[in-house]
């Protein structure tokens, strides 16, 4: 699959079976070299061949979020923490984050690690007064 990181770099990536599962499900995954995330025609359901734009993913994305119940406004760049810190917490490295998230640094990725949030019982246990 061919990811558009950036305006000036564009790189191929390996997709996991669940984006080969979407695409059949869509039923565009014997299109060729056309958009993976398509506009709809109204609300019909019915896909384009054309990329959603950038507007239309956030308006969806907090739709969606508001309709499972979320109560803070969530946008699309939320994701991509959510995976990066879900890809460390299963025994990803830093490394293969990097690049996957196409981050010059590792700086950058650590930024987007969340692993370290949770604080656990042992750690307010050292709390002594």
């Amino acid at each position: 699959m061919r990811n558009a990181a950036t305006a000036t770099k564009c790189r191929r990536i390996t997709s996991s079976s669940s984006s080969f599962e979407y695409l059949a499900a869509a039923g565009i995954r014997d299109d060729g070299k056309t958009p993976v995330f398509r506009s709809a025609v109204g609300k019909t359901g019915v896909l384009t061949d054309k990329p959603i734009n950038r507007v239309d993913a956030y308006r969806m994305v907090r739709r969606r979020t508001a309709e499972a119940g979320f109560k803070i406004k969530l946008g699309c760049h939320v994701f991509r923490g959510t995976g990066i810190t879900a890809y460390l917490e299963a025994g990803g490295t830093l490394e293969n984050t990097q690049a996957m998230a196409a981050h010059e640094s590792p700086r950058t990725t650590k930024l987007y690690d969340r692993t370290g949030d949770e604080i656990t019982l042992d750690e307010v246990e050292r709390i002594t007064i």
